[in-house]
C-alpha cells in the first residue's frame, strides 16, 4: 500500500519540471494568460463571464503543489477539502501552469466524459506523448482517438471475452495459486504486478508467462513504469532517461512479435495465432507499423497498471473485512458446487454471472481505492454549467475521487461496505 501512495507523490515532481519551464520560457505568455478569461468574453460583446469561485495562488506555480500534496487514496486530501468547503464543488484554480477549472460534482463530471470529443477534449501532459508514444490513445484525441479506440474495442469483443480472456485468467490465476508454497507469504502487490503483466503480454502478444523473453520483458516494463511517474528529465542516470532505454527495449520486441507474425501471414502459416491483439491489429486495420507499437504499448501500460493496482487494492481492503472474504468463500463455493453437479471443472461465463457479491466487492474497490484519481480535459468550445461560464482552451479535471468519497452520494463513504451496492439506493450512482 505503501508503493501505491508513492505514486500520488510521485506526480509531484512529475509535472514540476513543467511549472519551471512556465517561469523560465514563458513568461509573456504567462502573463497574457491571467488577463485571457477578460479578453475571450470582451471580445464576444456579452457580459463578463461567471466563471466559477477560486484562486490562482503563487504567480506562475499556482496551485500545483498544494494539489499533488500526498494523500491517501481513501480521501480526497486537505487540499481538495479546503477548497470544496470555501468554494464549492466546482471552482478555478491553476494548476500546471494552466487555468483550470476543478470539479467535484458528479453530475459535471458525468458530462464531461458524455461529451468528450464535442465539448472537451484529452489533454495530457507533453512528456506523456514522449514515453508512450505520439500515437497512444491518452494523447490521440478527435478522428485518430476514435479508430483506435474502436480497434481495442472491437478486439475486446463479448463473444472474445467468454471465449478466450475468461479461460486464461482462470488459466493464469491457477498458475499463480499453484505457484505459492503452503502457509507462505507474499507481497499482494508484487503478485498482482506480475499476474496482470503476465495476462496482458499473453493476450497482446501470445507471450507465455515464465518464458525467458516474458520475463525480459517485464523487467524492461518495471524500468519503464518508474520512469511514467516520474520528472521528464531526459539526462543519463534519470528514471525518466531510464525509461526512454526500456521503451526502446519493449518496442524492439513487440517489433520482432510484429516482424515474425507478417511473415507468418505472409506464408498463410497455419500456426499464426489468431486471438491476441498484435494478429488482430495487423489483419483488422491499416495502421502503420509506428501505430501498432505505439497502441500495443500503450494497451500494456493502461491495462497492467489500473488492474495490478485494484487487485491489490481489493486484497488490502477484504484483509480488514471477514465478513466480506467469508461471502465471497461461500459464493464461490456455491458455483464450485454446481459445478460439480453439471459434471463441470472449469469457469463458464454463466459462473461469472452468479458472482453477484463479487461484482460488489469490485465496485466497492474501485470506489473507495480511486485507482484513477482525476482526468486531464480541455474545454473545446465554451461551456455554461449550473450558472457557470467555462471558456474555450481552459483545463478542466474531473475529479472522481471526490465524487467516489460525496457522503451525499454514499453513507460512510470512507468504509469499505460492498453491500451498499447490493441495495437500491437512488443516492448512489454508477462508478465514473
Amino acid at each position: 500500500m505503501a508503493a501505491m501512495m508513492a505514486s500520488i507523490t510521485s506526480e509531484l515532481l512529475f509535472f514540476l519540471p513543467f511549472v519551471l519551464l512556465a517561469l523560465l520560457t514563458f513568461y509573456t505568455t504567462t502573463v497574457a494568460k491571467c488577463h485571457g478569461g477578460h479578453r475571450w468574453w470582451r471580445g464576444t460583446k456579452r457580459k463578463r463571464p461567471n466563471l466559477p469561485p477560486g484562486a490562482t495562488g503563487l504567480p506562475f506555480v499556482g496551485e500545483t503543489f498544494g494539489y499533488l500534496r500526498a494523500h491517501p487514496a481513501t480521501s480526497v486530501g486537505r487540499f481538495m477539502e479546503q477548497h470544496i468547503a470555501r468554494y464549492g464543488k466546482i471552482y478555478r484554480s491553476s494548476l500546471f501552469g494552466e487555468r483550470t477549472v476543478v470539479s467535484a460534482d458528479a453530475g459535471l463530471n458525468r458530462y464531461i466524459l458524455q461529451n468528450e470529443g464535442r465539448l472537451f477534449e484529452c489533454s495530457y501532459p507533453r512528456s506523456i506523448g514522449g514515453i508512450l508514444g505520439k500515437w497512444s490513445m491518452l494523447v490521440l484525441v478527435g478522428d485518430p482517438h476514435r479508430e483506435m479506440r474502436a480497434i481495442s474495442l472491437n478486439f475486446l469483443s463479448s463473444v472474445r471475452l467468454r471465449a478466450v480472456l475468461l479461460p486464461e485468467v482462470e488459466r493464469h490465476t491457477l498458475l499463480v495459486l499453484r505457484a505459492w508454497p503452503p502457509s507462505s507469504t507474499f507481497s499482494a502487490q508484487h503478485e498482482a504486478k506480475k499476474f496482470t503483466f503476465n495476462l496482458m503480454a499473453k493476450n497482446i502478444m501470445s507471450m507465455d508467462p515464465g518464458e525467458e523473453e516474458t520475463e525480459r520483458l517485464r523487467r524492461e516494463y518495471i524500468t519503464f513504469m518508474k520512469g511514467v511517474v516520474s520528472a521528464p528529465l531526459n539526462m543519463p542516470g534519470t528514471p525518466y532517461w531510464k525509461a526512454l532505454k526500456s521503451r526502446a527495449a519493449i518496442l524492439g520486441v513487440i517489433e520482432r512479435k510484429m516482424e515474425e507474425r507478417v511473415e507468418k501471414l505472409s506464408r498463410q502459416d497455419a500456426s499464426v495465432e489468431q486471438d491476441d491483439l498484435l494478429g488482430w491489429a495487423l489483419k483488422q486495420s491499416n495502421l502503420s507499423k509506428e501505430q501498432i507499437l505505439d497502441l500495443l504499448l500503450s494497451l500494456l501500460f493502461a491495462g497492467h497498471e489500473t488492474s495490478s493496482m485494484a487487485l491489490a487494492l481489493a486484497i488490502f481492503f477484504l484483509e480488514g473485512c471477514p465478513k466480506a472474504v467469508q461471502e465471497l468463500q461461500e459464493e464461490h463455493l456455491g458455483i464450485a458446487r454446481r459445478q460439480r453437479l453439471r459434471g463441470e471443472c472449469k469457469l463458464s461465463w454463466e459462473d461469472y454471472k452468479e458472482m453477484v457479491f463479487t461484482q460488489c466487492v469490485i465496485n466497492e474497490t474501485l470506489r473507495l481505492g480511486n485507482v484513477v484519481r482525476f482526468l486531464h480535459r480541455k474545454v473545446i468550445k465554451d461551456v455554461h454549467y449550473k450558472g457557470y461560464d467555462i471558456p474555450s482552451g481552459w483545463k478542466i479535471l474531473p475529479v472522481l475521487t471526490a465524487v467516489h468519497l460525496d457522503s451525499s452520494l454514499y453513507e460512510d463513504p470512507q468504509r469499505f461496505n460492498p453491500w451498499r451496492w447490493k441495495v437500491s439506493d437512488s443516492r448512489i450512482i454508477k462508478l465514473i
